[in-house]
């Protein structure tokens, strides 16, 4: 695979003893429950990206948070490496585990604690699903913000630790915009709240520094969270064009005109045939994009901005406009959406989901030149993303089986993350760096830049003991990546030349 791995990493984490470790937990905490045989591992050798694969050397399954504490704190004596795990629906490489390192996982924390519906907050455990939480909270009138595709099943743990997003996030934030404090233990064990129950907290804002940290510098044990009234009601507009350019041009005329939508996303034509082939959402087979474009609110505005929407669709070149015709339908035209990732799976034994931001002017130029990578490396992408904030998920559909189709896969990867931060946008959106997308953090960050990064890193965990090797590229490493590409012709970023 086209990934370089940094030896200097692995290098750096000492040789541990598997039995003496063991040993430790089983004394310190003897209820603790510890898989160590290579059967009872093997489920939990990757995340939601099973490219890569690595056999954990210890899997935990704590219940208590004094556990976890022990956890690290037995880790911490005997410098060994700790990887922490939620639902294991990251998309990053986020929660591989390592050969010599403990991962341990916090599903087992699955209990809302406490929901304040005058507050409009909920406190729950890093193992309750995203869904749940609006699921308990809809009594109330209420729900949370932040939606993932993979809502039915991912962990807020892990939202946390990936700033995830959803279709909703142009309007209502990401997971940093809907949180008021987390709980955590260090990697010693020690416990610390950032962020308070009030909207703002003294000090440095390190509730936002620690969301999306993706597990290196502490583990979450508890989430506080900002619950939202739901909306009065909600429409759905489809829009169909005849390109993706014109579609993507569409996204920044409806921004441009001063409408905020709840969701704005966009399917092209591959993506729509494969969802309406397992969904059946009603979507037009034979256009070349479509987009689904949410507005929500009170009743009146939300009629005069879906009128305003539609004229400017009509203006963008929309070949077809719908609007869903009742509550069902709108739920299958998101459905249908939602459900892109799995329908795509059905077109090829394999695909690789990228997660790249750009700026929304330049969703017709990238889109265009994404369709010519395609065409250079011989895969074919099918494109879905949330065009309202410019969050692309171009899926690369390839066959792991045929050889050198994975190395193709991830090259094309890397090229498509790299033309996002060259027209000024970001390796990342929401799936997070993990491991997955370490060396385009060369591609993103000057090394002064990755420097800091390593500093705030060693202010939380010395000995780099908690989820090394991912999110942040050593020097080293980066050097070795510029050198690669530039003398490769393929990476126009002089900078790299200086580590």
């Amino acid at each position: 695979m086209n990934i370089l791995y940094d030896e200097r990493v692995d290098g750096a984490l000492p040789d541990v003893d598997k039995q003496a470790l063991l040993q430790a937990l089983q004394t310190r905490l003897p209820k603790l429950e510890v898989l160590h045989h290579r059967e009872e591992l093997k489920p939990y050798e990757c995340d939601g990206l099973s490219a890569y694969r690595t056999t954990p050397m210890l899997v935990v399954l704590p219940r208590y948070i004094d556990e976890v504490q022990g956890v690290l704190q037995v880790c911490h004596e005997l410098h060994v490496p700790v990887v922490a795990r939620g639902a294991g629906t990251g998309l990053s490489g986020g929660a591989l585990p390592l050969e010599k390192g403990v991962l341990l996982v916090m599903a087992r924390f699955n209990n809302i604690l406490h929901i304040d519906p005058a507050a409009r907050t909920a406190r729950v455990q890093p193992g309750v699903r995203n869904l749940a939480i609006s699921q308990a909270a809809a009594p109330f009138g209420l729900y949370y913000a932040p939606d993932p595709s993979s809502q039915i099943a991912c962990s807020i743990g892990g939202n946390v630790a990936e700033n995830a997003g959803g279709v909703h996030c142009l309007k209502y934030g990401l997971t940093v915009h809907n949180v008021l404090k987390v709980d955590i233990l260090t990697v010693d064990g020690e416990h610390l709240s950032l962020g308070s129950n009030a909207l703002d907290a003294p000090g440095f804002d390190l509730l936002a520094l620690f969301t999306g940290s993706e597990g290196l510098l502490g583990v979450i044990t508890e989430v506080t969270v900002k619950l939202l009234p739901k909306p009065q009601t909600a429409k759905v507009l489809l829009a169909a064009f005849d390109s993706v350019e014109k579609a993507g041009r569409a996204v920044g005329d409806i921004i441009a005109a001063g409408i905020i939508p709840g969701g704005l996303e966009m399917m092209d034509n591959l993506a729509i045939r494969a969802a309406e082939d397992f969904i059946h959402a009603g979507y037009p087979v034979d256009a070349q994009a479509i987009l689904l474009c949410e507005l929500d609110g009170v009743e009146a505005d939300v009629s005069d901005d879906c009128d305003r929407v539609r004229q400017v669709l009509q203006q963008a070149g929309a070949i077809e406009l719908r609007q869903a015709r009742d509550e069902a339908e709108r739920v299958r035209f998101w459905a249908g959406r939602k459900n892109a990732f799995p329908a795509v799976g059905r077109l090829s034994p394999d695909y690789y989901c990228m997660d790249g931001t750009i700026p929304r002017r330049e969703l017709p130029g990238v889109l265009k030149a994404i369709a010519e990578l395609s065409n250079e490396y011989g895969l074919r992408v099918a494109n879905v993303f949330h065009a309202g904030d410019g969050n692309m998920h171009p899926l690369i559909l390839f066959d792991a089986n045929q050889p050198g189709e994975l190395d193709r896969a991830e090259a094309l990867g890397g090229r498509i993350l790299e033309l996002c931060v060259k027209v000024g946008g970001s390796i990342t959106g929401e799936h997070g760096v993990g491991r997955e997308k370490i060396n385009q953090m060369c591609a993103q960050f000057n090394s002064d830049e990755l420097t800091l990064f390593h500093a705030i890193k060693a202010a939380f965990d010395p000995g780099g003991l908690l989820n090394p090797g991912k999110n942040i590229p050593t020097l080293h490493r980066c050097a070795e990546f510029g050198a690669m590409h530039i003398h490769g012709g393929q990476l126009p970023f002089p900078e790299l030349e200086r580590f």
